[in-house]
């Protein structure tokens, strides 16, 4: 039996950080400018947030004790303040005994699990009113599935987009369909315990946008400007901020969707909504626009680290301030214009050799390396750049990245 949470000491507030990676990483400059403590659980030493967080135990996101030893220290450690996340993959049986003895969890797994399960996040958007592409969970047999999707297929056009409704991430876990027997592996794993299946429309969208918004507990909601996310191969590859050509109408109502699942939710911290822009009327492809929701993602995201040069408060600190359940920092732009380029993989064997021809060649971009390992496609950083031309900000971007990735940069296409 789990017992109540110590009562933290006087000093900085410690915020307990499950998850290792890049996200947990970019959280320790604000952590410090704020004096703020961060206590990391890290999947290994060698993380990319273990080399940068001096108090970062190694264990399993998966691992009760873990967990538990991350809030109240086995070793005498002052108590963590609140528990928050970089990654959305924890037991929420776990965080609900932690809240129900005394350890503020945020976001909550009540509002977590609309990010953890896709079909639940469908459900609920759809009851709070939130457009979404058409969509229809897939009974866990392939007989029942394959003629759920079958009877799918029929009704939006031949074409759909099937997914896993848990696990999957940066393309995983997603295919798209035109035959109702390409998804029987992932109906005989729904029928043998593994992830359940749904299917959605594929809507014929213009560009891909996403809004970040924070949420503190007593309410108060900031939102930055809306961007326009630039996808290769399933992984967000570059952002541009905001927006080009973006209608009004079309950027607040994105803005409006974003608070209306924040409060519907009840999420604390910074949530990413990912959005499609569609044809308002599908018969008229070239008139105005509107927007559905894609995903969401409860925590810092990758469509949001242009804030860190390129908002007056960063998604990281804004996290940081929302679970904190501190008054929350502007969100206006620093410049017209920020692009943010992913390092997705490298031909060079070491990222800091590119540095020096980097810097000089690129004096306006700022370079983010995540100190990880090299593997194709992986994301190893990113560049944000700054200023009042977006063709040249946004060359200026792409050409640093494609220096850290060991391409021809004279190359980049702008396109």
């Amino acid at each position: 039996m789990t017992s109540p949470a110590p009562s933290a000491p006087p000093g900085p507030p410690v915020i307990a950080v499950v998850g290792g990676g890049q996200l947990a990483r970019m959280m320790a400059p604000p952590a410090s400018e704020l004096g703020v403590r961060l206590r990391v659980l890290v999947e290994d030493a060698a993380s990319a947030a273990a080399q940068v967080v001096t108090d970062a135990p190694v264990g399993a996101a998966s691992d009760d004790d873990a967990i538990r030893d991350l809030i109240a220290p086995r070793d005498g450690g002052a108590p963590a303040s609140v528990l928050t996340f970089e990654h959305e993959h924890v037991p929420n049986a776990l965080l609900a005994d932690l809240i129900e003895h005394g350890t503020p969890v945020r976001p909550g797994p009540h509002a977590l699990v609309a990010a953890q399960d896709k079909i639940v996040m469908r459900t609920r958007l759809g009851a709070l009113g939130v457009p979404c592409p058409r969509w229809r969970a897939l009974p866990p047999s392939v007989e029942e599935g394959t003629v759920a999707l079958e009877e799918f297929l029929a009704d939006v056009g031949g074409q759909a987009v099937v997914k896993l409704a848990r696990g999957g991430y940066d393309g995983k876990g997603v295919r798209v369909v035109s035959g109702a027997g390409e998804a029987d592996d992932w109906l005989v794993g729904a029928g043998q315990g593994g992830p359940l299946v749904l299917a959605e429309e594929k809507v014929p969208f213009r560009r891909e946008l996403a809004v970040l918004v924070a949420r503190r507990p007593s309410g108060e909601v900031r939102t930055w400007p809306v961007v326009e996310s630039i996808q290769r191969d399933g992984v967000c590859a570059e952002v541009i901020a905001p927006a080009p050509g973006l209608s009004g109408d079309v950027g607040a109502r994105a803005r409006e969707i974003a608070v209306a699942v924040a409060e519907g939710l009840d999420v604390t911290g910074v949530l990413a909504v990912e959005l499609f822009e569609v044809p308002a009327d599908p018969a008229d492809p070239a008139g105005p626009t509107t927007v559905l929701v894609n995903e969401l993602a409860m925590r810092p995201h990758n469509s949001g680290h242009w804030t860190i040069d390129g908002s007056a408060t960063s998604q990281f600190e804004q996290h940081l301030r929302a679970v904190l359940d501190l008054p929350l920092g502007s969100t206006a732009a620093v410049a017209p214009w920020t692009v943010m380029v992913n390092v997705l993989g490298s031909a060079r064997p070491d990222l800091a050799g590119a540095l020096p021809e980097v810097l000089e060649r690129y004096d306006t971009a700022r370079v983010n390396l995540y100190g990880k390992d090299i593997r194709p496609g992986r994301k190893l950083g990113h560049v944000n750049v700054s200023g009042t031309d977006l063709d040249e900000v946004r060359a200026a971007a792409r050409g640093a990245a494609a220096l850290l990735m060991g391409k021809d940069v004279e190359h980049v296409e702008l396109a």
